[in-house]
């Protein structure tokens, strides 16, 4: 039996793919060999309907290879490379965008199998076509594509890391196109975030290493590229408001040059089975426009061209270290209105660092009372809860034991000991979260706090009065006053929160997932105590 990569590997041959330059070599090596064992393993090569049929489905727009290999890998093995295939409507947008500047040279820096490339060819008729990507299997079914196409000529693979590979010299602009592979920080290597502060630093910005793969590409093209050059990428929208995309932000409104933005609403869905946001961002290196596009768009049939809609100022744009809410209309401050962060500190609650031994339950029992703290250990608790937290009986208790087990009578010393024995089996001491603490069985929870409040949801926020005092760990936020408050006023202000606090000011994730950060949600907007007064007479 052959493999399914190994089809594709023999498909891409038959195809036509060795005819592109960068085929032979490696990637070429690789498939004559994958072919001779298809060979022998199958005893036919694909037959002539068989291609005919892939061939009228490449020209046609459509691409059988890309999909195919994506049914081929796993969910973790695309995720570990960032291997997100773009939708059609989003390449047909962006490349029409990038193909008015008429660029003498395409480069897709993570080309996949080749659908930015493909599409560019065949708006740019004499443009040189660069693939760039650290998949030799992508890049083979990239040079079939070209073939069949015809754009073999002028398509150059290159097999490599696109922050790392040189580019050559070309007679006028390029255009820098696509969509970026998707790789959170934790996967990066150290020396890859060595780069990244490198880089950035080169560029007199500075970089977080927490920033994903998609920020390198976005510093490789500032370095690489010259006064002139263009550039459409598509990434998730996260660098829009997180502090590690600062990066991003302060190269485009520097020596990237960013021209618009058109952020695709999470509800769409824009990538199928991955839930992910998109935010197009079009670039032109050297420009300086006062003004710079801003469009939101529900669904992928919406976009259009790229460019026009509404504008903003580039100087607002490098003002605001918060770019989704940009282009929303109401944005000022009510008069009396201050951030939440001006009266309340947010703090999301403790992190237990392995939930099925620090959480109660039948390996828990025997343990001391004074150990357990009733918690908010599940969102549903407050959003079932209404406008105060009354009723404790169905809450989990969360085992909080103190740093100095010599505190302990020596009857609940004997008790603790043996439940640390269950502990210690089930490997809660060597979690990352308890090397790290000064006692590892230690969880360290909040005091309470008056107001808890959710964080993530498809809803806005709730928030509760906690009246009985309840702890709460990492799914929710604690809110904590700088300045003593009435409970009276504390009610005031939840019950305004619970109606005014906007999925817009949260973090969008795709399928309407909205999250808030700790400084997200001090930046909403409340009454001042002034204000709130009135409001305990109604």
């Amino acid at each position: 039996m052959t493999s399914a990569r190994e089809e594709l590997r023999e498909l891409a041959l038959a195809l036509g793919a060795e005819g592109v330059a960068g085929a032979p070599g490696l990637l070429a090596e690789r498939a004559r060999r994958a072919d001779s064992e298809t060979r022998r393993a199958a005893g036919a090569r694909p037959t002539p309907a068989t291609l005919r049929a892939l061939r009228d489905a490449i020209r046609a727009g459509e691409d059988p290879l890309g999909e195919a290999l994506s049914a081929a890998r796993s969910a973790e093995e695309r995720r570990a490379i960032g291997a997100i295939y773009t939708p059609p409507e989003l390449v047909v947008a962006m490349t029409e965008w990038g193909a008015r500047s008429r660029p003498a040279r395409v480069v897709d820096p993570g080309a996949g199998s080749g659908r930015f490339l493909t599409a560019a060819g065949s708006c740019l008729p004499s443009a040189e076509l660069v693939a760039i990507d650290t998949d030799p299997l992508a890049l083979l079914l990239c040079a079939a594509n070209a073939a069949v196409l015809g754009l073999a000529p002028r398509t150059r693979l290159v097999h490599g890391d696109f922050r790392r590979v040189p580019l050559g010299p070309v007679s006028r602009s390029t255009l820098f196109l696509g969509n970026p592979p998707y790789v959170r920080h934790h996967v990066l290597s150290a020396a890859d975030k060595r780069w990244l502060v490198a880089a950035a630093s080169r560029l007199g910005v500075r970089a977080s290493r927490l920033a994903g793969l998609h920020a390198h590409f976005f510093a490789r093209v500032a370095g690489l590229g010259r006064p002139g050059d263009t550039g459409a990428f598509v990434t998730a929208a996260e660098w829009l408001d997180v502090n590690y995309g600062s990066l991003v932000r302060e190269l485009l409104t520097g020596p990237l040059g960013v021209s618009g933005l058109v952020v695709v609403e999470p509800s769409a869905r824009p990538f199928e089975n991955a839930e992910t946001t998109a935010v197009i961002a079009c670039f032109e290196l050297g420009s300086r426009a006062a003004r710079v596009g801003f469009r939101r768009v529900a669904s992928l049939g919406a976009l259009g061209a790229l460019a026009g809609g509404a504008t903003v100022p580039r100087a607002r744009l490098a003002a605001t270290s918060r770019w989704s809410t940009l282009g929303s209309r109401g944005s000022g401050r009510p008069a009396g209105h201050v951030e939440l962060g001006e009266l309340f500190r947010v703090h999301r609650g403790q992190v237990t660092g392995m939930n099925a031994v620090w959480i109660a339950g039948q390996h828990s029992q025997g343990l001391p009372a004074s150990v357990h703290f009733p918690a908010i250990t599940r969102a549903r608790e407050l959003f079932r809860a209404g406008a105060v937290l009354e009723d404790v009986s169905a809450l989990r208790s969360v085992i909080d034991l103190p740093e100095e087990l010599d505190a302990l009578s020596p009857d609940e010393r004997r008790r603790v000991e043996r439940f640390l024995a269950i502990a210690r089996r089930a490997g809660a001491h060597e979690g990352f979260i308890a090397r790290h603490r000064k006692a590892w069985w230690s969880v360290g929870l909040r005091e309470p706090a008056p107001i808890l409040a959710t964080y993530m949801a498809r809803r806005p926020p709730a928030f509760v009065r906690n009246p009985r005092g309840v702890r709460h760990i990492n799914i929710a936020h604690g809110l904590y006053p700088r300045e003593a408050w009435s409970p009276a006023l504390l009610d005031a202000l939840a019950f305004h929160l619970t109606g005014h606090a906007p999925l817009s000011a949260g973090r969008a994730y795709a399928g309407g997932l909205v999250k808030f950060e700790p400084r997200e949600m001090e930046r909403l907007l409340v009454p001042g105590p002034e204000l709130l007064a009135p409001l305990l007479a109604r």
